[in-house]
Order: structure tokens, then sequence, then C-alpha cells
């Protein structure tokens, strides 16, 4: 940063934690180029700011979900999004969602994941207030706030979708499934998809199936639901080539699908099917960055 630009932030940046939040508690400043823990309901996350930070200019956000028995640090050595944060310049937030009995962190996404002992945990509202906390307090350009979440976390990737689309513009959603019941997805507005599975994961199956008696639909229903609800036509672009996404198999590996012509707002709905892929695969150094470019291409309206 230039004299300049650290002395509007010394102004500012106060100015913006002043301000606060109607739905929550604002977060703590934090000095660009580092990462601070912010307490909200009881339930600390992490942010990261990147060093290009500058209050004068919205940066867009993006917020990772982590897995089931996981958690947010777990999960950025899997992803790698801070350095990715860096260089790119978004901030990025990384909450935990709550322990249950067993011990075990989750996302109470949908009756199939993860809320096995029955808690009610809304985190969908914990998200949402999230949200808004870090808008509060730095400059985030609400045209662009993106979720990343593996398993669990891209259930509650797509919950979020659902139910708070005023506030997302794309997920990215690495063996997760939308809800089994398309009833309780009525999105305010169109949210762009880009949905990663192996089609050999025996956890969350490509297929669908059921977690613990609850049903999950197939990556085909899922995506097909959002195709309608982006209002994109149903003939895919197909012509896209092969990416290396998984260490583990010979590549180019995963074949690329994306609805495009028709979505409404400009949005767009990909699959990146991973050919005998696993839950969790070892990506690739592209796999970040191939997932970055996607979602931070798309614009909400103002």
């Amino acid at each position: 940063m230039s004299a300049k630009q650290r002395l509007l932030a010394a102004l500012v940046l106060p100015l913006l934690a002043a301000c606060g939040s109607a739905s929550g508690p604002a977060a703590p400043t934090v000095a660009p180029g580092s990462t601070v823990t912010v307490d909200l309901d009881g339930r600390p996350f992490q942010l990261h700011v990147p060093r290009a930070y500058d209050p004068t200019t919205r940066l867009p956000l993006v917020v990772l979900l982590h897995g089931y028995e996981s958690s947010a640090a777990l999960h950025e050595e899997y992803f790698k999004l801070a350095g990715e944060s860096e260089r790119r310049g978004f901030l990025y937030a990384m909450p935990d969602g709550t322990t249950d009995r067993s011990g075990k962190r989750f996302w109470n996404a949908t009756a199939a994941c993860c809320d096995f002992y029955g808690t009610g945990v809304d985190d969908s509202a914990y998200l949402s207030r999230l949200l808004d906390t870090i808008a509060a307090s730095y400059s985030v350009d609400s045209r662009r706030v993106y979720l990343i979440g593996h398993s669990n976390g891209g259930f509650m990737a797509y919950r979020m979708a659902c139910e708070h689309a005023k506030q997302i513009t794309a997920i990215a959603s690495l063996a997760g499934m939308a809800t089994d019941d398309p009833g309780q997805c009525r999105p305010e507005r169109p949210v762009s998809i880009l949905h990663i599975h192996g089609t050999a994961d025996q956890t969350i199956k490509y297929g669908g199936g059921t977690n613990v008696g609850d049903p999950y639909p197939s990556v085909d229903t899922t995506v097909s639901g959002w195709r309608r609800r982006d209002g994109c036509d149903d003939r895919p672009e197909t012509s896209a080539a092969p990416l290396d996404l998984d260490s583990d198999r010979p590549g180019p590996e995963t074949a690329v699908t994306v609805y495009a012509a028709g979505c409404r707002d400009g949005t767009r709905v990909a699959v990146w099917s991973i050919e005998d892929g696993g839950h969790m695969p070892r990506l690739t150094a592209s796999f970040t960055p191939a997932v970055l470019d996607f979602l931070l291409a798309q614009v909400s309206p103002a």
C-alpha cells in the first residue's frame, strides 16, 4: 500500500467498524495482509484481508464451507484459498460448523446432511449474518459474493443459494448436493452454480442415494433444478476441453458441461464430472484457480 492508501485505511476502517450492522455485530478491523478472528453469536470465524485491500475499493468475498467432521483450517489446507486471496485480491472468510454429540463438526444443510443428532442449529441464519457482519466493516462488493463448499459444506452452499440468493452471486460445490425437496428451494434471484463431482464417489453418490436414511438427489437432478431456477436453456455446451483436477487420475480426466444460453442475469450452471473420481479427490494445482476463474467471472446485477 502507498502512504496515501495507508492513511485512508487508518481513517476509513474505524468509521466502517463503528457503523455496525442491524443484523449482527461489526467485525473488528484488521491490517491488510493478515487474518483476524471474528466472534459472531459465540461462533468465531477467521477472516483474511489481502494486502491489496483498500477501503475505498470494494472487493469480492469468498466463504469456505468445510465438510463433515472437518474444520475451516483443514479445508484451507485442502483448497489453499489464502494464497489465491493474496494473488487475486479478495476477502476470504473461514467459518466452522458446530460440534455434534460425537465431537464432529457439521453444517445443518438438508435432512440428508448433516445434523444427525437433530440439534436444529440454524446455520443458514448464522452464515447470512456472517455475510452482513463482514460487509458492515469491510468494503465488500455485494455483486461478487461466493461460497465454496466440500461435501457437507457443498450441501450448505446449496442451501444458502436457496434461502439467501440476494446475498450470493455464485457457489461451487465439490461432492455436495442440493435438497431432495424442490419445494424448499425458492431463490429470490438467479445464482450461478458450479457442481464438481467424482463419478465414483461412494460417500455422496453421483447418481443420488440416501444418507442415514434420508435421500439426496443425483448430480443430474441437482443441476437440472438449478438450470430451471436460473431460466437456462436445456441445451448444454460441451465443447470445453477436459480439465485436469484429480492427481490420482490420468488427466485431463474431468468433463465440462455448461448451461449458459438463456440464463437470467448472466448466470451460468456448470458441471465438472471427474471420471472415476472419489469423494475427496487429491486436487491438482490447477483445481482452485479453475474454480475461482469460474466464480469470479460471475457478477450479480446491481
